[in-house]
């Protein structure tokens, strides 16, 4: 099982990604350990979460999302 997550940085920017274990990842968000673009936005706050069958489709998935607008991310994070 993986998931697909979009946190909201403290900048108010959104960062979309994908784990096998949420609770680790959002843990090394929140201390600095993250990605790069997080690293410097820190703490973030999980918005949207998505659980998906294999790695392959959870990247397919985020893929997807950060090829949308932040409008479109937005109404995602509305419609849950």
């Amino acid at each position: 099982m993986y998931y697909v997550y979009i946190v909201e940085c403290k900048d108010g920017t959104l960062y979309t990604g994908c784990t096998p274990d949420i609770e680790k990842r959002l843990k090394m968000h929140n201390t600095g350990k993250g990605c790069k673009y997080t690293r410097a936005r820190y703490p973030v706050v999980i918005k949207y979460l998505e659980k998906v069958e294999t790695r392959s489709k959870a990247l397919q998935r985020e893929y997807f999302i950060k090829q949308l607008s932040r409008e479109d991310k937005l109404a995602i994070l509305n419609s849950k």
